[in-house]
């Protein structure tokens, strides 16, 4: 279900390069105007509300790269707990380049530990239970590796990052195969055939009937797509020794533990990345 990956340094850096068009394009007029550029001062990072970090490494490369001679001293790592009042990291140097990276610097570090902080409530709700929260592709566009990355810190694991990630099988490609004539069967052996051998194909599912299907074509994973806790806990019960289940659909943190209760392997949560609030953190410049 996860591959691990490391966020290649460029993808950084060209998300980087794009916040700094939109934000800064051909300048800061206002630090510009009344910052001197031989002024030097000194800033903290602030967490203003309890969470989880994520995206401290990135907000040191935007003000490295908006000047190199800055000093950045990280106090708290990625996917550390953050309370109230907790100092995430130092900064020094020219205060023009500290007052024209903060909106940047507090976007990306705000919106990853949101993401984190939302991922380990969910992860902390079904604990001591044998499930995964897993996330989805529903992600902020060109910024997938960065959000799948805060989830991990939140104590997530990742579905797939790509199309090319894994097989599944959902309502609108049966629908079309079916129209040809096939059978989940068919379409089952055919993805064998045709895709590289180590992928697991994951059929969707959304009623009882459909499950045994399912397990008869010889799927790997069956998702149960928005069917209720009573249906789940029966369609795990028709599953075949090594076949997995994934649970999706709708899930929040009211629901996710009578989820996990139905002997589910797996619970996809497209919140965790599309409906995450930003963790309240703060640049204050020091005396």
């Amino acid at each position: 279900m996860e591959r691990r990956f490391k966020i290649p340094q460029k993808t950084i850096d060209h998300l980087i390069d794009l916040t700094f068009e939109e934000d800064i394009s051909t300048g800061d007029i206002t630090t510009q105007t009344l910052i001197s550029p031989a002024l030097e001062t000194s800033a903290i990072l602030l967490a203003k509300a309890d969470g989880v970090l994520a995206g401290v490494e990135i907000a040191r490369r935007v003000f490295q790269k908006l000047d190199p001679e800055i000093k950045f001293k990280t106090i708290i790592k990625d996917s550390s707990p953050l309370l109230n009042g907790d100092i995430i990291a130092e900064i020094k140097g020219k205060a023009r380049a500290i007052l024209t990276g903060e909106r940047t610097a507090l976007n990306f570090l705000q919106r990853l530990s949101g993401i984190a902080t939302l991922t380990c409530q969910f992860v902390a709700r079904v604990s001591d239970l044998p499930v995964m929260i897993i996330d989805t592709r529903k992600t902020t566009p060109g910024y997938r590796l960065l959000e799948k990355y805060a989830v991990r810190m939140g104590g997530g694991h990742n579905h797939r990052l790509n199309l090319a990630d894994g097989i599944l099988i959902k309502d609108n490609h049966l629908a079309l195969l079916r129209a040809g004539g096939k059978n989940l069967k068919d379409v089952v052996t055919q993805a064998r055939k045709k895709a590289p051998q180590d992928l697991k194909v994951e059929v969707e599912t959304t009623n009882l009937d459909e499950v045994r299907e399912a397990v008869k074509a010889g799927a790997d994973i069956i998702m149960f797509d928005n069917m209720s806790p009573a249906m789940m806990k029966r369609a795990v019960k028709l599953l075949s020794s090594g076949i997995l289940s994934e649970a999706s659909g709708g899930v929040n943190l009211e629901s996710v533990r009578a989820i996990a209760e139905t002997g589910v392997n797996f619970i996809s949560v497209g919140a965790l990345t599309h409906s995450s609030k930003a963790l309240d953190i703060s640049l204050e410049l020091q005396p």
